[in-house]
């Protein structure tokens, strides 16, 4: 078991490593949460020494830190490629498979890493596990369709996430997360194409075949792992 400290030290450690991805000219898409804070640090003190970029965040949370340390920030509108896409997990398993969206950004994460040529997931040690499950699995889902949606995954013992205020959870997108408590999950791909074949599901946080470097914060270093997955390579996005 690692201490907080240790933690934040090898997200650090993994946040500096995976700037050798980065160089002038990209444009990067910057996912979620508290990992991809660090990157955003980095990237942040590399543009204000002159690295010339343009990201396009993933949240509305994203987007503010981004802008708290220069970032300059497109919507994904306004670019025709992504040429890196760097984001956390909250889980990952040794086939790259992930569980990510703990932060509620799952769907326009998806979005980012599949516009992107490259995905560069950075995490500390404590994210690599041998079978996903531990974590709750997010599933986005349209409000209309949650008592459904919940009754339909009552055996994955589906909870309505709620925000600070003790009302439900609502995404960038206007919508629900409910989380899934299942364990552990022995076949991800199966149970990610039986989410998303209820309606009204919008994305699940499974992320199967999405990485292309894996880079690993320790407490004696890193570690970065090229990814042997079927991603698909992708065009520019005008194409």
């Amino acid at each position: 078991m690692h201490s907080l400290d240790a933690l934040a030290k090898q997200k650090q450690m993994a946040a500096r490593a995976a700037m050798r991805f980065i160089e002038s000219g990209m444009t990067i898409g910057l996912g979620s949460g508290t990992t991809v804070a660090f990157v955003i640090a980095e990237l942040g003190a590399r543009v204000a020494h002159g690295l010339d970029i343009v990201a396009v965040p993933s949240s509305s949370t994203t987007e503010r830190l981004a802008e708290t340390t220069g970032i300059p920030l497109r919507d994904l509108s306004q670019v025709d490629r992504i040429d890196v896409t760097i984001d956390g997990a909250d889980e990952i398993d040794a086939q790259f498979r992930m569980i990510k969206g703990g932060g509620g950004a799952l769907l326009r994460e998806k979005i980012l890493a599949y516009a992107a040529d490259q995905v560069i997931i950075v995490v500390d040690s404590s994210k690599q596990v041998e079978v996903l499950g531990q974590f709750p699995l997010p599933v986005e889902v349209t409000p209309f369709a949650v008592p459904m949606i919940v009754r339909a995954l009552d055996d994955l013992r589906p909870l309505v996430r709620l925000g600070t205020d003790g009302t439900p959870f609502t995404t960038d997108n206007g919508n629900r997360i409910i989380d899934c408590r299942c364990d552990r999950i022995d076949d991800p791909s199966a149970l990610d194409r039986r989410l998303r074949s209820l309606p009204g599901i919008v994305s699940t946080g499974l992320f199967i075949d999405t990485v292309d470097f894996l880079v690993v914060g320790h407490d004696d270093g890193k570690e970065i792992i090229a990814a042997q997955t079927k991603r698909p390579r992708k065009r520019r996005l005008a194409d």
